[in-house]
Formats: C-alpha cells, structure tokens, sequence
C-alpha cells in the first residue's frame, strides 16, 4: 500500500497536473486595450503595434535601442542613503530598497558611453519605474559624471527625461539637484560638445523646468506628456478648459516648445544624423586623442590616411 501511495500515486498526479503559466507573457496597451505578446512587444521596443502608443521602458532597452553596440557602463557616485530620516507610510530606506529590487538599479538614472552612428555619446537614461525617475541627490551626482564623462571622451551628451519631479523625500537636497543639473550643462557646451534631451512619457515637474528643456536638440516621443503642473492644477487655478492635447508632444511641437517629434524605432537614426551635423570632428578615429581629432576636423593636419 505504501508503494501505491508514495510512488504511483504522486507520479499520475503529476502526470495530469495543471501546468503554470506565467502571468507576464502578454501585456495590456493602456491606451487601445489590445493584449500583445511579450516577445511580439520587445521585438516592436515597447511600442503598441495596433495604436503605436509608446511604453515606458528602462535604460537596459534604452541603451539597446540607441547604441550601435553594446555600451560600457559607467559607475556612478554613492551618495548619503537617507540624508533626512525621512518617513511617511514608509521608511525612505525601505522605498530604496523596494525600487532596487524592483528594477535591478541603484537608482532612478543609469549611464553609458557607446556610439551611435560610429559618433561617441554618452547616454543617461531616467527609469520611471524607480520611484516614478524622481530628481534626488544621486541622480545629480548621475548627471554631473555623464557631463565628466562626455567632456572626457569629447562624446555627445544625451539624456532620456522620465519623470515625476523632484524625490519629496530628500526636501531641499532634492530642490538643489536642479542647479546642479544645470551646471553639468553648461560642463558639456563649454566643452563645445551638443547635448540632447529625450522627452519620455512623462516628463514633469522640476526636472522640466530644469536640464530637460536646456538641449540644443529637443526631441519627444510621440504622445508624451511634458509639463512641470498637472493640468487638474492649471484648470482650477485659472478655471478655464485647457486645449485637447494639452501638454503632449504634438502639442508642443506645434507651439515651439520642441525641436521634433520621433517614433522610437526612428530614434538612432535621428540620433546619427543629428551628430554627423552637430558634431565637428566627426566618427573618431582609433588611436588619435581629443587635440588631434581637433586638428584633423580643421583640414589643417592630413589623416594618416
């Protein structure tokens, strides 16, 4: 009876066991509603083939979708984990750690330096899904090596914007983050090098009113939303019906507020074409260091060539 039970009986159970399905292999549009299949949807970047709605995606994808090749990435400063002893319905220590097991990252900004139509650039992506990409003092610290870094390398700057604002956690620190951002701005063009922003879906708050609208290049994806106040706020405070499109990127394009509007899959091609022209010494040669690109970008020095 024991081998009946023991043996047989568990192993013609397991022959007509229900087997799990994974509860991740399809997922929903949140625009038309359409369930598509996880690989049909990383092939497609994350963009809706039905309505081409764009998701939010992380810088892993990111970083796969611009660089030419697979970049290297740049670690980054630490900074104080809890500067304030901040808490509300959570400690702000255990929201970190929440978010970092979430998203395999430190924290909400991940960078990398690469080429993208064989010029150098160096990438900083905003991860929404790290505490909604909120601004605080490491992604300051993120955004001041990109800048260390592109001037290092004479490489393009290019920063993907998600997010929700400053991190209300870390008060004033966070609020500071926004001159610093600035500075690692004018690091970049000093050095004569472009910066250019990617608006992502969304883009609000201080980080709008800050290195998100300072590019020389301005580009969104289609049907982002880019502000720096909720539009609940706008319409009760004026108590007027705001324009359809409000806040969208199509929106600000036609308004001036954006240089371009691209579709994710056209976005490394853009990239390229945008830094043939911005950037003067052109694909760098191997061996040659940033004073002899320069040289060789003036006509003045024949390449060895």
């Amino acid at each position: 009876m024991s081998w009946l039970t023991n043996v047989a009986r568990p192993k013609i159970k397991a022959l007509f066991a229900k087997r799990e399905t994974p509860d991740n292999l399809w997922r929903k549009c949140d625009n038309c509603g359409e369930m598509i299949f996880h690989r049909d949807l990383a092939t497609n970047q994350n963009v809706c083939p039905s309505c081409n709605h764009h998701m939010r995606i992380g810088p892993k994808e990111r970083f796969e979708a611009l660089f030419d090749l697979e970049p290297e990435l740049i670690p980054l400063p630490t900074v104080p984990t809890d500067p304030l002893k901040f808490r509300d319905e959570k400690r702000y220590t255990d929201r970190l750690k929440d978010s970092r097991a979430k998203t395999g990252y430190p924290d909400a900004f991940a960078v990398a330096a690469g080429a993208i139509g064989g010029f150098p650039a160096v990438i900083a992506v905003q991860n929404f899904a790290f505490m909604g990409g909120s601004l605080g003092m490491a992604a300051g610290e993120a955004l001041l090596e990109a800048a260390r870094q592109a001037v290092q390398r004479r490489a393009a700057l290019i920063v993907v914007a998600g997010s929700g604002g400053a991190r209300m956690q870390e008060g004033i620190l966070s609020l500071m983050q926004l001159p610093r951002s600035t500075i690692a701005v004018e690091i970049v063009r000093e050095a004569g090098l472009p910066y250019i922003v990617i608006l992502s879906d969304p883009t609000t708050g201080g980080v709008t009113a800050s290195y998100a609208m300072l590019g020389d290049i301005q580009i969104a994806e289609p049907g982002a939303l880019i502000g720096f106040t909720g539009q609940r706020v706008i319409r009760n405070t004026i108590r007027q019906n705001l324009p359809e499109g409000f806040q969208r990127a199509e929106y600000l394009l036609e308004h001036g507020m954006l240089d371009m509007v691209v579709h994710r899959h056209k976005l490394r091609e853009t990239l390229s074409r945008l830094l043939s022209l911005l950037m003067v010494a052109g694909p760098a040669e191997p061996g040659l260091d940033a004073a002899e690109a320069d040289l060789l970008a003036t006509g003045l020095v024949p390449s060895a060539e």
